[in-house]
């Protein structure tokens, strides 16, 4: 099964303002999620956590960044909510 690899619109704004290969490298990690966005399965450094009681997904891209997203499997979509630089993400969400 593939999945639909959909971002939220600053999502797009965020990797858009990267320079041209951050941009590619985060672009092509976030694709993974295409084949397998479960942890544990396929490609990528992922991971499920629970965040403010909801669980959600992360996804680390190249030691630099932090994606977050969630699956839905009746649509076949993954939805990446945030991306994030890797130490703003501890900051915030302690993981």
């Amino acid at each position: 099964m593939s999945y639909d690899v959909l971002l939220h619109p600053d999502v797009d704004a965020f990797l858009r303002s990267l320079d041209e290969k951050s941009e590619r490298i985060c672009r092509n990690t976030l694709a993974y999620l295409e084949e397998d966005p479960y942890p544990g399965t396929g490609r990528g450094d992922k991971e499920g956590l629970v965040i403010d009681g909801d669980h959600r997904y992360r996804q680390h891209i190249s030691r630099q960044y932090t994606a977050f997203y969630d699956i839905y499997d009746e649509r076949n979509e993954v939805r990446v909510t945030e991306v994030l630089p890797i130490a703003d993400a501890h900051k915030r969400y302690g993981y």
